[in-house]
């Protein structure tokens, strides 16, 4: 069989649908997997690294874009519409996924008109326009979290929870705990795959607050290419034991050790850290789409599953507080640790494969 995923952009869009591709290649021999997105993406750079085929389409927004734009946008998205029925022709898939992202709506429209089985992936607790849209036009709609399921029609929606990456299940979700061979508390900071500005920030402000716990503390911090250097140096000048890289290549590794992380709330992230069982501080980006963000870390601070503190609210001192308390509240952090795992979904992509080869088939 073979499996085309359209969409990408940002890594929350795009490790959904590798965690996919990963199952649905490992049912069967002889199935393919063709991607579909833009050279913009991040999909242009981490999927030829991982040995999976790309085609890349023209492909832009149009919400809240002013007139000129807007007509640009329309002129790209019927030009991608045009590349997909195209791809669509030559690589012939038995059914097609959207994971989000501008590249999935031309992919998506295009399947329907040559009456190619869609289905669409939503992370978020808030989805996207392109979703919302393309729901309609979908054979099944998965959601990852329960808050969405308002925006979809309840018979053809199904809450799957978000597809994991093999890494993080094997290496992390269904490895058995391993002993650490030094009693020192691991911090993990990270923003995304691009990092975060604002908590790159304010954490190199906070260790000013945390000059007494320095011996006990280890830092893992992923800032992303362009605060890396002034990062690297807060953490020499305050004496505290880091490793500050621009990118984190394992996160699985990362997430083995991590006491207590702090990070943004995309759902990817949500999905891994309470996959792994790992306490977080979550600080929204607050420009997100629909805030949908700040919408993910209140679905699991309902269930103690979490902290969050929005970047209204946060600064130095404060996020200093919060990790100290942490540190000398163990028997909190293994509560929310274990009250974030009662929330995973670990059977995510193998739920969603499954069931879009049961429609397929009875689509015959």
């Amino acid at each position: 069989m073979r499996l085309l995923i359209a969409g990408g952009g940002t890594g929350g869009h795009l490790f959904p649908g590798i965690a996919v591709a990963e199952e649905f290649l490992a049912r069967k021999k002889g199935n393919e997997v063709l991607f579909v997105g833009t050279w913009k993406g991040i999909e242009a750079r981490v999927l030829p690294k991982l040995g999976y085929r790309l085609e890349c389409i023209t492909a832009a927004g149009i919400r809240g874009k002013g007139n000129v734009a807007r007509a640009k946008g329309i002129a790209k998205f019927l030009y991608g519409y045009a590349q997909s029925r195209k791809i669509l022709k030559e690589f012939k898939p038995d059914m097609v996924l959207g994971v989000g992202g501008y590249a999935s709506a031309p992919a998506l429209l295009a399947a329907r008109g040559m009456q190619i089985p869609r289905f669409i992936h939503e992370q978020n607790a808030i989805p996207g326009f392109t979703n919302k849209m393309l729901a309609k036009v979908a054979e099944r709609v998965f959601i990852s979290l329960e808050e969405s399921s308002d925006f979809f029609p309840e018979a053809r929606t199904l809450l799957t929870g978000n597809p994991l990456r093999r890494q993080i299940l094997e290496q992390v979700a269904l490895a058995p705990l391993q002993e650490r061979s030094d009693d020192a508390f691991h911090l993990l900071v990270f923003g995304g795959s691009s990092g975060a500005h604002r908590i790159n920030v304010t954490m190199g402000e906070a260790l000013q607050f945390l000059q007494d716990m320095k011996g006990r503390l280890r830092v893992t911090h992923q800032t992303g290419e362009n605060d890396l250097e002034d990062v690297t140096a807060v953490y020499e000048e305050q004496g505290v034991s880091a490793d500050v890289v621009p990118f984190i290549d394992s996160m699985a590794d990362a997430y083995r050790w991590a006491d207590l992380v702090v990070c943004r709330a995309g759902a990817t992230t949500i999905a891994e850290v309470t996959a792994c069982g790992k306490p977080c501080i979550f600080i929204p980006y607050p420009h997100a789409v629909d805030d949908h963000q700040r919408r993910n870390a209140e679905a699991l601070l309902k269930c103690g599953a979490g902290f969050v503190m929005t970047e209204q609210e946060l600064s130095a001192e404060l996020l200093a507080k919060a990790i100290r308390e942490l540190m000398n509240d163990p028997a909190q952090l293994k509560a929310v640790g274990e009250a974030a795992q009662g929330l995973a979904r670990l059977d995510a992509a193998q739920v969603i494969v499954d069931e879009m080869i049961t429609i397929k088939r009875e689509m015959k």
